[in-house]
């Protein structure tokens, strides 16, 4: 009998590959779980030992099987570390795509970098970073470490799926702890989009996901944390930077906080307390008082970041803000509650989750929270809310940055939970009027008034600090929609008392309208065009979020050439949905003048994926009556 040894060549190679089955080759991954994927998360495995108040393990495993260039982005090779925390074991083996080592690194192999955010004066936590190149993809990294820390009052939190196009095969969180201590647990989006197997004892608690599918970044979703299953841990005793804190319910927890990070600097020069009682003079208004101090702090100090050691969390002195003329967020705050303390004014020094992004404290969970700090000012029913890090910002104006979300007031006698500033879809508004003509050759010249309110005013009022350049190229990326732009005039009105901010422009652009056989055809709002409309999902997954809700209205003049007539006007459009209402209307002042109307108001809110399409039909109608076309011709 004739062999054929090519044949059992490949068969034998194919033995030798598939016969051992090396755990980390890509060709064991399901392919469901490959599906809109750039990496595969083959094991996430965390083990945490709490031994004491003053004592905590962190053993992590991370294997990965990045599947492209996409994916190797997804990689965080790194540790941090300072001096209460410290990397035992730093270990990275790299594997080919049939799961052949080809790599390994030790910690001598990283790099010692300052994780300094730009504008600290002080900072002392750093971080190991290995920074890998793969010679090919599929590849898979495992990233190995071992940290132990003294301070007990941050537990990493749990998910099981960290990423969009991310797959997992297995994650499994095990956490230790003495029973003393008192671990409480919060978990959030437990459903049926991801399974979890949960155990728990006396003094353990362990959670395990596998198979999770990859999942796409869909327009408008929310935030991972409210979507996502989340858990987060927190003691009751627990210890942050040599000192032992106590967070039985969110009062006691005030209590120590105050205690142990506020008490003790409240110290400020007797001139400066003299220099304030003069520039407050007879005012026996609380509110007033309030607006004299936040300019003085506002005229007198700047924003530099101070993160050593407990100068994460504690404030610097007031004295030594006072000295030095700048601090970070905990100090400036501090020191203006310090200053108001001085006048009679009681405030609050209050934590927050701030970004755009809205993100609460969570208010069943009493724990070292938050990653800013502003100043509450209680005043009749209402508080007064601080952002003492701006120097520009108007008295008791919050932006997007902390605006509408829980934050913690820590007061003397405890601390408590409430909510800031949620500004309605009135408040944020803006009202545009305007007049433009439109020449027989399609040129338009054009002057625009706009005055914004609420977030709308957050989002405008920076641009009186941009150079006139970038306030000319902020203008027209604002107007993109208007080629041939020429700005003759821009004229910025900031008035801080009324927080409303005003845009006066004057402006030309050749070709707005297109002349063609005698006829003139141009879109009539030239304005205040919506062109935002989402991109439509074929199977939308996730639900969908409008954080802010808003209010534009428009009143707008055109003037036609003469000699020329209205051969063809846009129908009037008025719409209503749960999302909001749009109303736009077109009239004639006479033969030669058209008045355009327009109103849209968007609701906040959160809504189920279902509702997606619904939503998407509606911001596109918007679109196209917003950018509906008046024909004019030659009478």
């Amino acid at each position: 009998m004739k062999v054929n040894y090519v044949i059992f060549g490949i068969l034998f190679l194919v033995q030798t590959v598939f016969g051992q089955k090396p755990v980390y080759s890509h060709l064991l991954i399901d392919e469901v779980l490959k599906e809109n994927a750039n990496a595969v998360v083959r094991l996430n495995e965390t083990t945490i030992a709490i031994t004491a108040q003053n004592a905590m393990t962190i053993q992590s495993k991370v294997a990965t099987t990045v599947l492209n260039d996409f994916g190797l982005r997804t990689l965080n090779l790194a540790e941090y570390y300072d001096k209460n925390r410290k990397i035992s074991k730093l270990d990275v083996t790299v594997y080919d795509g049939f799961g052949k080592e080809i790599k390994t690194f030790k910690k001598k192999d990283f790099r010692d970098i300052s994780v300094a955010d730009g504008f600290s004066v002080f900072n002392d936590n750093r971080a190991l970073v290995l920074n890998y190149t793969p010679i090919s993809y599929p590849f898979t990294i495992v990233f190995e470490t071992l940290v132990e820390t003294s301070n007990t009052a941050f537990i990493p939190s749990w998910r099981p799926i960290d990423d969009y196009y991310v797959s997992t095969e297995k994650n499994i969180f095990t956490l230790n702890y003495k029973p003393e201590l008192k671990l409480n647990v919060k978990e959030e989006n437990f459903s049926t989009l991801i399974s979890v197997d949960k155990n728990e004892t006396t003094n353990s608690i362990s959670y395990t996901a596998t198979a999770i599918k990859s999942r796409k970044k869909e327009e408008l979703a929310p935030s991972f944390n409210k979507v996502f299953p989340f858990v987060s841990f927190a003691l009751e005793y627990f210890y942050l930077e040599n000192v032992q804190g106590n967070a039985t319910n969110w009062n006691e927890f005030g209590k120590w906080y105050y205690k142990a990070l506020l008490e003790d600097t409240e110290e400020i020069p007797a001139p400066t307390v003299q220099k304030l009682k003069q520039l407050v003079g007879d005012e026996k208004n609380k509110t007033e008082i309030a607006k004299i101090v936040y300019q003085f702090v506002q005229d007198k100090t700047r924003y530099v970041s101070v993160q050593v050691g407990i100068g994460g969390w504690k404030p610097m002195l007031a004295k030594e803000v006072d000295k030095l003329g700048y601090g970070d967020c905990k100090a400036l705050t501090n020191y203006t509650r310090v200053l108001l303390k001085s006048v009679d004014v009681p405030s609050y020094y209050t934590v927050v989750y701030a970004g755009n992004s809205r993100r609460n404290i969570q208010e069943d969970i009493s724990s070292v929270q938050g990653n800013h700090v502003i100043l509450s000012i209680p005043s009749d029913n209402e508080m007064i809310w601080l952002e003492c890090t701006s120097q520009i910002h108007p008295f008791g104006f919050q932006g997007d940055f902390t605006d509408d979300r829980n934050v913690l007031l820590i007061k003397p006698d405890g601390g408590e939970i409430v909510k800031t500033k949620t500004f309605s879809e009135s408040e944020n508004l803006k009202q545009s009027s305007g007049f433009y003509s439109v020449s027989e050759n399609g040129t338009i010249k054009a002057t625009l008034k706009m005055v914004s309110y609420g977030i709308q005013y957050d989002n405008n009022f920076p641009k009186e600090r941009l150079s006139k350049e970038d306030q000319i190229k902020a203008c027209k990326e604002e107007f993109s929609h208007i080629n041939n732009m020429k700005i003759n005039k821009i004229n910025f009105l900031n008035d801080k008392s009324k927080i409303e901010f005003t845009e006066e422009l004057n402006f030309e652009a050749e070709n707005y309208g297109q002349f063609t056989g005698g006829k003139l055809m141009f879109a009539l709002n030239a304005f205040n065009q919506s062109t935002n409309v989402p991109k439509k999902h074929r199977n939308r997954e996730l639900p969908f979020e409008i954080q802010r809700g808003f209010t534009d209205e428009d009143e707008i003049t055109i003037a036609i050439p003469a000699g020329f007539h209205i051969e063809a006007m846009p129908n009037n459009v008025a719409l209503s949905s749960e999302f909001g209402n749009y109303k736009i209307e077109f009239s004639t002042v006479d033969n030669l003048t058209i008045r355009l109307k327009r109103k849209i108001v968007i609701h906040k809110g959160f809504y189920e994926s279902s509702k997606f399409e619904e939503y998407r039909k509606f911001r596109e109608t918007i679109a196209r009556s917003d950018n509906s076309k008046v024909v004019i011709s030659k009478s």
